[in-house]
């Protein structure tokens, strides 16, 4: 039985957590969206780089792109030791899903770091 809750080894229960956390920050940060797209029905490119200019708005952002990269590493780690098995694949089960998350995490780095650059404007 897992009784610690912030256990930073690979555990079921850390990845229900990154889970949940990383669900609750991507709700917040699109509700905001979706209330500050209501609230100003006439946006122009003005008002909306005024917003993204804000450094709260930035680091809101980046933790939201933080959130999704965690979000997505556990969803594709549990696809990929899931569905991607010997009993589903044969022997070269290994090989293809080491192959499928490596794509994955390149993926999602280079996603990342372009979110990065432009937030920042690196």
């Amino acid at each position: 039985m897992v009784t610690n809750v912030t256990n930073l080894s690979r555990s079921g229960l850390y990845d229900w957590m990154a889970q949940r956390v990383s669900a609750v920050v991507l709700a917040a940060y699109f509700i905001f969206l979706i209330g500050y797209l209501i609230a100003h029905p006439g946006l122009d490119f003005a008002t909306w780089h005024a917003l993204f200019s804000h450094n709260g708005m930035r680091i809101f952002s980046l933790l939201a792109l933080v959130a999704l990269a965690a979000h997505t590493w556990v969803g594709m780690w549990t696809i990929a030791t899931d569905y991607l098995t010997p009993m589903a694949l044969g022997k070269s089960a290994t090989a293809v899903r080491f192959l499928f998350q490596a794509v994955c995490g390149i993926a999602m780095f280079a996603y990342f770091v372009w979110g990065v650059q432009i937030l920042w404007g690196i």
